[in-house]
């Protein structure tokens, strides 16, 4: 199944493709968040979608969000593919190299970015999400993926000034307010044979930058899953970003960042596409974002 969530911020309804079209949920009366997947919400959706064969069709243009409610955290994998330590000059981790996204950093998959307050080195990073199904903690490596629901596209936004040039831990760079898009939807793990073998890819202005596989990872994601949850317990619509390959900005001779106007394109194969244009902090207050 794929899932999404459309509306205006705030008031989002459910959804399911089928077939290429998109239709609501709606009466379900259920959000795609901690509850629903905890209680085995993805049956009761599936028996709900047999029993219901005439569901409303949502239009094409309707705003789509995330395509789960606020999740309790989202935790990210730094420097997992082999491509992109080398262009960033990092030695290959050891061991998965772990750091958060805010929540509220959580947007669609269309919205525009904004480029934060004091910015210079607003970042792309196209990646592959996992999205945890149950509660998981001391998970071994051979049952791990009995925990995850599902997969989707994350734009892992990052401020590297903010990251790296002062101080303190990665979340500053990464946690402004929609450095997290989601979408366009959910893809349930049964409609994804083999997530460490995926194309994925990025362009800005029309140029391709990123464009490589998720089998260049160097930690795959069963790995990823067990090796998390040694530290902390994954609930139920948790999202793991599990790194994104090379040709990210700041692997470029100069560096290069986005500029209010930009337009970032992404994808994932099997997990659609996102596209977002880059907003000043000045434009996004004009709009009555802050």
């Amino acid at each position: 199944m794929k899932l999404f969530r459309y509306g205006n911020e705030g008031k989002e309804q459910t959804g399911i493709i089928i077939n290429g079209k998109k239709y609501s949920t709606a009466a379900l009366n259920e959000d795609y968040d901690e509850i629903f997947f905890a209680t085995d919400g993805l049956k009761r959706l599936e028996k709900f979608i047999s029993e219901n064969k005439n569901l409303p069709l949502v239009a094409d243009d309707m705003r789509l969000s995330s395509p789960i409610a606020r999740p309790s955290k989202i935790v990210c994998i730094g420097l997992n593919y082999a491509k992109h330590a080398e262009e960033t000059h990092a030695p290959i981790p050891a061991e998965p190299i772990i750091f958060f996204k805010s929540t509220t950093a959580l947007c669609g998959p269309h919205d525009d970015v904004i480029i934060p307050k004091e910015s210079v080195k607003t970042d792309w990073e196209v990646e592959l999400a996992v999205i945890i199904g149950k509660k998981a903690s001391y998970v071994s490596e051979e049952n791990a993926m009995d925990f995850v629901a599902g997969y989707a596209l994350h734009n892992d936004y990052s401020e590297r000034a903010f990251q790296i040039e002062r101080g303190g831990q990665w979340v500053k760079g990464k946690s402004s307010d929609r450095f997290a898009p989601v979408g366009p939807y959910m893809a349930t793990k049964d409609e994804i044979s083999n997530p460490n073998n995926l194309s994925l890819w990025l362009k800005v202005n029309g140029e391709l930058l990123q464009n490589s596989n998720t089998n260049d990872m160097i930690f795959h994601v069963p790995y990823l899953v067990s090796y998390i949850t040694q530290f902390m317990t994954l609930l139920p619509g948790d999202i793991i970003s599990t790194g994104t390959p090379f040709g990210v900005g700041l692997g470029f001779k100069p560096p290069r960042y986005l500029k209010a106007g930009d337009i970032v394109e992404l994808g994932i194969e099997s997990l659609g596409a996102q596209k977002q244009r880059a907003i000043s902090y000045d434009d996004a207050v004009k709009q009555g974002l802050y």
